[in-house]
């Protein structure tokens, strides 16, 4: 995961590069910048491969990274497809005007909470914000009862996070947008003194695991695919989720769009209606990225609290405000 004030420093380095690089003629296939998990991006372009013949060129970076690219390439972009972790970054292109409309049965295949009403991107997929927490230190009784409790002197000390992080700042977005300006810099204000930093999710995890920190704030996924695999950073951990529409039950959503400069634009709408439909979600329930599934009628890998369970707030994922987090979160001196 990568800041977006990082990611803001690097864009012009990143610009020359990716700008000196030519778009694909027409039988060479689609050019996709890739901000998603790189095994489950790899996964949805090869298995869209098998099936229609078209070749998907994968470039793999971060969310603000790619969506600050796209911006300053504007017309010139050689991307076709822009796939993302988090919404904010689908926002911030859609606000530049680089979207092509999505085509109308691409967007019938994700209801409409997991899209913006604009029909400019679509949700492909979705994580949970969960508390996860050291089962030897805190009991079920002694959990936060809503992520606000955090901002509380009670907590002090007590939690993590990884405020650089792009998913974490999709978090602070929902916040935003759910409870306002005043609220929110409040919370981080009080985050300031309590939470502990670390770098990245997984890290966070780890750290709770080994009962550095009683708890931490991260997205579900961390937890489920160290359980498939060894448990060595995840056993003696648990997830709360908050539910009851509480900003720390906000479910992200990873978008997919296709770019209005796109040279392949027949090509790329079909890439995006593949990963939306049957084919990219089957690759969320039978795949190890334990992203949750989005599209109608699609099943999320039955490890998961259903997404129905989760009592997530109501938010516009077209209007998280990256920018504005970046602002208050520098001014809370998190950034």
């Amino acid at each position: 995961m990568k800041s977006i004030l990082s990611m803001l420093a690097g864009a012009a380095a990143l610009a020359v590069g990716l700008a000196a690089a030519p778009a694909l003629a027409d039988d060479e296939g689609i050019v996709v910048y890739n901000a998603q998990h790189e095994s489950l991006a790899k996964e949805w372009a090869e298995g869209f491969t098998k099936e229609t013949g078209i070749k998907v060129t994968l470039r793999n970076g971060g969310d603000s990274e790619f969506s600050n690219q796209i911006v300053a390439e504007g017309a010139s972009s050689p991307a076709d497809v822009f796939l993302t972790e988090n919404s904010p970054a689908m926002a911030l292109v859609e606000e530049a005007g680089l979207f092509a409309p999505v085509d109308a049965d691409t967007l019938s295949l994700v209801p409409e909470n997991f899209r913006p009403s604009s029909g400019k991107w679509t949700g492909v997929a979705a994580r949970s914000t969960v508390f996860a927490y050291n089962k030897t230190k805190l009991t079920e009784e002694q959990l936060p009862k809503s992520i606000l409790d955090l901002a509380d002197p009670a907590w002090k000390g007590r939690w993590a996070a990884s405020p650089s992080g792009a998913d974490f700042q999709a978090i602070v977005s929902a916040l935003l947008q759910l409870k306002g300006e005043e609220a929110t810099a409040a919370w981080l204000k009080g985050m300031k003194e309590n939470f502990t930093a670390y770098r990245g999710n997984g890290t966070v995890m780890k750290a709770v695991n080994a009962g550095e920190i009683d708890g931490g704030v991260i997205y579900h996924y961390y937890y489920f695919g160290d359980q498939a695999k060894t448990g060595e950073n995840s056993n003696n951990v648990a997830l709360h989720y908050f539910k009851h529409r509480d900003p720390g039950a906000f479910v992200s959503i990873s978008g997919g769009g296709v770019l209005a400069s796109s040279k392949h634009p027949k090509e790329a709408q079909a890439f995006l209606k593949w990963v939306a439909g049957k084919g990219g979600q089957d690759v969320l329930k039978n795949g190890t990225s334990y992203e949750y599934a989005v599209g109608v009628g699609a099943e999320s890998n039955p490890k998961l609290v259903p997404l129905a369970d989760l009592d997530a707030p109501a938010v516009d994922p077209s209007k998280l405000n990256s920018r504005k987090v970046t602002d208050l979160m520098t001014a809370a001196g998190l950034l």
